[in-house]
């Protein structure tokens, strides 16, 4: 028993280390598309004057109007009010959108949290994650993943739904049945272990085409 304790700590550990290892390559991709739009600023600009010094004010709407579109795409972030979730919010909304799923995320965390940044990480990342890899099963179309951070009195309340090409499913304890096979579950038993330790609540709920997973963390 000690032995099987042991192994699934350490799988545990790795699988942490390389959610860390992906979310801060992520991060650095958002970073990088950002340096690169402020790299061809300047360009945009001198096109802009050479537009108005010749008077062409078509084509100076014309381009500003694909310069805001352009912005959108960059500018599309979520602002919390904390910091490191702003950070581990936006990669993952990056690389959903990139993956052509549409994200709804309304979160606002006014506050210092006592979750740490690791734990946080942790949680967002699989929480992401999973969904993510929920709807790369169905159609673009119907891929869907929606986000709702708050805080409800002293707790951080989050909820994370998201389509599913499955349908309703079993549920063990606040679990359901896995169909990926072996080595898969790692990340539902850190969020699980996180939450326990934080004395916080966690649900999860399976419909037909949806899956949702609430929790709240004191703080």
């Amino acid at each position: 028993m000690l032995f099987l304790e042991k192994m699934i700590d350490r799988r545990i550990a790795e699988y942490q280390s390389d959610l860390l290892a992906v979310h801060y390559a992520e991060v650095e991709n958002m970073y990088r598309q950002t340096r690169g739009w402020r790299h061809d600023y300047r360009n945009h600009i001198q096109v802009l004057k050479a537009y108005a010094e010749q008077g062409d004010l078509e084509a100076l709407n014309r381009y500003l109007k694909e310069l805001a579109i352009d912005l959108n795409t960059v500018d599309a972030a979520q602002k919390t009010g904390n910091k490191m979730t702003d950070v581990i919010l936006n990669s993952k909304i990056s690389l959903a959108r990139s993956k052509d799923i549409t994200v709804k995320a309304d979160a606002h965390v006014p506050v210092a949290l006592t979750t740490t940044e690791i734990d946080l990480c942790i949680i967002l990342g699989n929480l992401f994650d999973n969904a993510i890899e929920a709807c790369m099963q169905l159609p673009k179309e119907e891929r869907m993943i929606r986000v709702y951070m708050d805080m409800k009195n002293t707790q951080l309340y989050m909820s994370f739904t998201n389509t599913t090409a499955l349908k309703k499913q079993e549920k063990v304890g606040r679990r359901f049945l896995t169909t990926k096979g072996a080595g898969h579950g790692y990340g539902l038993v850190r969020i699980d272990t996180i939450v326990d330790r934080y004395q916080g609540y966690l649900s999860r709920n399976s419909e037909d085409g949806a899956f949702t997973t609430e929790i709240l963390l004191p703080q």
